[in-house]
């Protein structure tokens, strides 16, 4: 399928690749600025402009932004198209500019402008459009692609027939969910392998509050008479093994503890075993950790000591908290060797950050480029539900399960976040692994 436009742009080019790929699974748009070579194409038209120019295209009108360079305030109007929200509302054959849109979505534009930080200094979760016009549950982008490709084939019949047999995404709409599930080890034991001081001092402060259950539990775990409530890594690799996941493990290795990153040291014994043991079965990625945000001489640091650990380069990683800024922290990583981040979606509440289901290389709207970091989406975290959503296990099930639905209605990959201290036994989680083996059952079947 050949599209026109006056001009060609990065933006332009970047949206262009990412939704045909969508559509077809590889290349399937060709772009061209040439009338000429446009108007005596054999090839599908899509006419990216203005004015018709031929009887037999698709005409989509454009707005202005990806003719753009500069990065300013964007007037927004949403609107409904086939009970979803949508804007830039243009005309032509297609109600509203889905390549513009689209990127403003993916691009994370908004994150480039003024706003609310939040109490860990991320962009607040409120200030999106997204939430702000009640979509940030949906992956909008997917589907508005799904009706794009109805309207394609509404104006060119034989478009289905002619495309390569494996694509497999126009012609078995709502039928295919991938689901990646990815863990984050934030604090591999609850007591095990602890400073003295710390599981000292946890003794005294169970005593003095008559938390007798604790103090047992923390004394038979430290006797070796029963399992830390947080070690569910032989529970988690049979659940695994029954339904054929393949999942990323996070691990945070920092230096030394702090307020926010409480993981066993990198020199225990149990932790160097613990990550070895999961790199012999899964792909691992680094947890920059929470010190790394104030130092980022700190990310490559932790990323070379998990290589040292596995013997494996470490390409994958996933910020602690969520806490990343738009361009730095993205850059720091690409520049600290990292190609795939797992970090886009929020810390604060379960959705789509970028409005997809699907993985997307970032674009750097500040040098106003495709970048080669592949960003991995989650829609999904154990602690948004828990902490911040205030959610039952029940509850976190069901949600689970209409992100389930809504991201296989888009032939859309599902990747969700969870901790292993919510999978273990402890009291504080009752009923959460129930929950989640449930869910995993039910997409399997």
């Amino acid at each position: 399928m050949i599209i026109y436009a006056y001009t060609i742009t990065p933006r332009l080019r970047y949206i262009a690749d990412f939704i045909g790929k969508e559509i077809q699974g590889n290349d399937f748009f060709q772009l061209t600025a040439d009338i000429e070579i446009y108007k005596n194409s054999k090839d599908y038209k899509v006419n990216y402009s203005p004015a018709r120019t031929a009887e037999n295209e698709l005409l989509l009108i454009p707005h202005s932004l990806l003719f753009e360079k500069d990065i300013k305030e964007v007037d927004i109007r949403c609107f409904e198209i086939n009970s979803y929200k949508a804007f830039f509302k243009t005309g032509g054959d297609f109600p509203f500019d889905i390549f513009a849109a689209s990127f403003y979505l993916l691009s994370r534009y908004e994150e480039y402008l003024p706003h609310h930080k939040d109490q860990y200094g991320r962009y607040a979760h409120e200030n999106s459009l997204a939430f702000r016009e009640n979509f940030l549950h949906l992956p909008i982008v997917n589907i508005w692609i799904k009706s794009f490709i109805r309207s394609l084939q509404n104006k060119f019949p034989g478009l289905m027939e002619d495309a390569p047999s494996d694509s497999h995404r126009p012609t078995t709409p709502g039928s295919r969910l991938t689901f990646l599930p990815t863990y984050d080890i934030d604090e591999a034991w609850s007591y095990k392998y602890k400073p003295f001081w710390k599981n000292a001092g946890g003794f005294v402060k169970s005593f003095f509050k008559g938390e007798w259950p604790r103090l047992r539990e923390r004394m038979n775990v430290l006797a070796g008479k029963l399992d830390d409530p947080y070690d569910a890594y032989q529970w988690m690799d049979q659940l695994h093994q029954r339904f054929n996941l393949k999942p990323y493990y996070f691990f945070i290795l920092a230096d030394k503890a702090g307020r926010y990153d409480k993981n066993i040291l990198p020199g225990k014994r149990g932790m160097r075993e613990l990550i070895k043991q999961h790199n012999d079965k899964y792909p691992l990625g680094i947890h920059p950790s929470w010190q790394s945000g104030d130092d980022i001489s700190l990310i490559n640091k932790e990323r070379r000591n998990l290589e040292q650990l596995t013997g494996d380069k470490i390409v994958a990683s996933r910020q602690h908290y969520i806490r990343f800024t738009l361009p730095q922290t993205f850059r720091y990583l690409m520049e600290a060797g990292i190609e795939f981040d797992f970090s886009m979606g929020y810390g604060s509440i379960n959705g789509f950050r970028a409005s997809v289901a699907a993985p997307f290389y970032w674009y750097d709207l500040e040098r106003d480029a495709t970048a080669k970091l592949l960003l991995y989406p989650f829609c999904y975290m154990d602690a948004n539900s828990f902490f911040e959503q205030k959610y039952t296990a029940q509850q976190a099930y069901q949600e689970m399960k209409q992100y389930g639905e809504i991201v296989k209605q888009v032939n859309g990959t599902m990747i969700s976040i969870w901790h292993n201290n919510f999978l273990g036994t402890a009291e504080m989680y009752a009923g959460w692994r129930e929950a989640y083996e449930k869910f995993i059952a039910e997409i399997s079947a």
